[in-house]
């Protein structure tokens, strides 16, 4: 009798705890209503950083924390194109990451593997505006532009800060822009999504 009483409670128990744990027809996250067409992409959707999604498609997009490769060519308003990953391999890096100037950050955000679009990046999101304060003076027998040479307006010299431009000379003086070369230009961009990691 105490044997039965035991069983008994155990299959109770068992039914209980197995009732519990069931989903009922038709109310997963992707369940199906036999009586309706299913469309997966009304379906609210997580990805592996627990970001949600209205859409499925949106998990196809760039967003923020994504490794991209793409393509680009980059021009300035007059056409002219200073820099191109054409005939090289494709630009990589990480979204948000501070990696890239912020307006070609914040433009592939939203793009989808083999579209193309074009940006146009002002100076602010770009190398930043002119900075006069970055106008230097030196003295021609400056100890830092020993070994020189003639020095003339518009040479390009390999500095600690990069590529800088010569931009007046007089008979004592040699003044050299330390802005950007692209420091006040607007940049347009065409843009080609190659992969999303």
């Amino acid at each position: 009798m105490k044997n039965q009483i035991i069983l008994i409670t155990l299959m109770l128990v068992s039914l209980l705890l197995f009732g519990c744990t069931q989903t009922p027809s038709g109310t997963g996250l992707f369940a199906l209503d036999n009586n309706k067409n299913s469309n997966l992409t009304d379906t609210n959707s997580i990805d592996s950083n627990s970001n949600i999604y209205n859409n499925l498609n949106d998990l196809n997009k760039v967003k923020i924390n994504d490794h991209v490769a793409v393509d680009y060519i980059g021009k300035l308003t007059d056409g002219k194109v200073f820099d191109s990953s054409i005939g090289r391999e494709p630009l990589e890096f990480d979204v948000g990451a501070g990696q890239m100037i912020k307006g070609f950050d914040d433009g592939v955000i939203g793009m989808k593997i083999g579209e193309t679009k074009t940006i146009t990046i002002p100076p602010e999101q770009a190398y930043g505006t002119t900075d006069s304060k970055k106008l230097i003076t030196f003295d021609k027998n400056s100890p830092e532009l020993s070994g020189l040479g003639p020095v003339t307006v518009g040479m390009e010299l390999n500095s600690g800060y990069g590529i800088v431009k010569v931009v007046a000379v007089n008979d004592s003086n040699i003044v050299i822009d330390f802005n950007h070369k692209l420091a006040g230009k607007t940049l347009i961009f065409d843009i080609t999504l190659i992969s999303i990691n």
